[in-house]
This record gives C-alpha cells, sequence and structure tokens, in this order.
C-alpha cells in the first residue's frame, strides 16, 4: 500500500513538472530527444516527461547593453575611447538559441568592431560633431548583422566621447579664444549700436531744434504781421475819424447857417490855437484885423460899463 501511495505521488509529482505555463512576453524554446522540436508562446503547454525538454527562456522585452569605452582612430590619427548603448529585441527566439553561442558577447564584439570602421572615416572635428550620424549608421550596420541571431537592435547611442588630455586642452583653449572672440564682436556691436544711437539722438534733437526755430520765427513774422495790420487799421480808423468830424463840423456849420462874424471869430480862435504862444509873428488877414477891432471896442463898452 505505502508502495502504491509513493508510485502515484511520483507519478503527480512527474505530470505536474510537465505542465508549464508560458508567462507575457516571454518563449520557450522546446527540444525533444536533443532537438528543436517547438517554440511555446504565453499560456498553458505540456510536454511528454523525460523525452521534452525547455532549452531555453528567452526575454522578449527590449533590452539594453552598456558597453565600456572602446579605443578607436579617427581618420586624422587621433585615438579616443567611446563606449556605447545598444537597444535590442528578440525576434525569433529559435535563431537567437541556436544561432550564436553568446549573443550579448558576439553584440558587444560586433559593436567595437563597427565603431573602429564608421570613427576611422572620420576625422576628430566630424567625430565630434555628428553623433547623429555615427548612431543611425552603427544601428543599420548591427541589425543586419544581428539578424541571423534573431536580434533586432533597435537604436545605438554614442554615450561618451573621451579625446586625449591634449586634445581636451588644445580643444578648451580653442573654446576659450571663440568665446573672447565672440565677447570681443558683441562689444565692438554693442558701441557701433551705441554710436549709431547717439549721433540718431543728436541728428532728431538738432531736427526738432529747427523745426522749433522755424516755427517760432513764423510765429513772430505772424506776430509782427498781425501788429502792423492792427497798427494800419488803428490809424486808418483814426483818420476816418478825424475827416468824419471834420465833415460833421461842417456840416452843422452849414446847418446853422453862422454868420461871416462868427467864422471870423472862429477864424480867429484857430490862430491862437495855431500859434499857442509860441510864434513870434502872426500875419492876421484884413478880413479877421477888422474883427478884432470890433471885438476890441465891445471889450472897452463892456470895461465902462
Amino acid at each position: 500500500m505505502e508502495l502504491l501511495i509513493a508510485v502515484v505521488v511520483i507519478v503527480a509529482i512527474i505530470l505536474l513538472s510537465c505542465i508549464n505555463v508560458v508567462p507575457q512576453a516571454r518563449a520557450y524554446v522546446i527540444e525533444r530527444l536533443g532537438g528543436y522540436q517547438v517554440t511555446w508562446g504565453v499560456g498553458i503547454h505540456f510536454k511528454i516527461p523525460f523525452i521534452d525538454r525547455v532549452a531555453r527562456k528567452v526575454d522578449l522585452k527590449e533590452q539594453v547593453a552598456d558597453f565600456p569605452p572602446q579605443p578607436v582612430i579617427t581618420k586624422d590619427n587621433v585615438t579616443m575611447r567611446i563606449d556605447t548603448v545598444i537597444f535590442y529585441q528578440i525576434t525569433d527566439p529559435k535563431l537567437y538559441t541556436y544561432g550564436v553561442e553568446n549573443p550579448i558577447m558576439a553584440i558587444e564584439n560586433l559593436t567595437a568592431t563597427t565603431l573602429r570602421n564608421v570613427i576611422g572615416e572620420l576625422e576628430l572635428d566630424e567625430t565630434l560633431t555628428s553623433r547623429e550620424i555615427i548612431n543611425a549608421k552603427m544601428r543599420s550596420s548591427l541589425d543586419t548583422a544581428t539578424d541571423p541571431w534573431g536580434i533586432k537592435v533597435n537604436r545605438v547611442e554614442l554615450k561618451n566621447i573621451i579625446p586625449p588630455a591634449a586634445i581636451q586642452d588644445a580643444m578648451e583653449k580653442q573654446m576659450k579664444a571663440e568665446r573672447e572672440k565672440r565677447e570681443a564682436i558683441l562689444r565692438s556691436q554693442g558701441e557701433k549700436e551705441s554710436a549709431i544711437l547717439v549721433a540718431e539722438g543728436k541728428k532728431q534733437s538738432a531736427i526738432l531744434d529747427a523745426e522749433a526755430e522755424k516755427q517760432a520765427a513764423i510765429l513772430r513774422a505772424e506776430a509782427k504781421k498781425e501788429a502792423t495790420i492792427r497798427e494800419a487799421e488803428g490809424q486808418a480808423q483814426a483818420i476816418l475819424a478825424v475827416q468824419q468830424a471834420n465833415a460833421d463840423g461842417i456840416r452843422m456849420l452849414n446847418e446853422a447857417a453862422a454868420s461871416d462874424n462868427v467864422i471870423k471869430l472862429k477864424s480867429l480862435d484857430a490862430f491862437a490855437k495855431a500859434a499857442d504862444g509860441k510864434a513870434t509873428k502872426i500875419i492876421i488877414p484884413s478880413e479877421i484885423q477888422g474883427l478884432a477891432g470890433l471885438a476890441k471896442s465891445v471889450t472897452e463898452i463892456t470895461k465902462e460899463s
């Protein structure tokens, strides 16, 4: 009885060991009697005990391989060290299992040789400024070379480019000289623009001063013209008023029908005003002389009364 139980337990263990569940993004390569049989995908699978075996469990996710720096020589004979990062994915588990003994080591060596070939076609300056070109060339070359291994290279990146110390010193001096040159250019451009702005400011100031002086001269001329016109109008109005007064006086005399004696008295009064006490000799017409005698007689009669 105990033997039977033991046999049942052993058979159960063997049967359970023949049940395999393949998880997501994984693949199992199955061999039967030492030869390739099938590749299991995601799900539950059964194998024949002692005949089938899992030869390799393959990860189908994209993977990253970071390789150490490799010495390379540029076209102008400059030795530098470059390390690379490879992003790859297994597309065929069978080829990956049977295509090459150590796929990662094979990719590393292939990357080193491809990198030497690509860098050998470029000079130092091109190497430092052409990362994208180098990445594209290496990816294309590695992807083609790894197809028989069931591997697809999705991306290649140059992580670090390390030139010799002497080259680094020379590059730093060159960069410093370039920065000083750009600084001098910017300073001279600033001074030039400043001088231009100052000159433009002076020009605009002179233009504004000239415009202001012009406007002031125009305003002064307009004011003088207006004053002259006002003065002429005033004189014209004064002459017109005098003439009007004279005309009114003559008209009033005509309307009053003044006698000769009144006219003569007015004439005498006008001569008195003309003399104004300053004349030493006044010639009086004979008509006014008779009137003067009459005035004297009237004055004497008034005194006697």
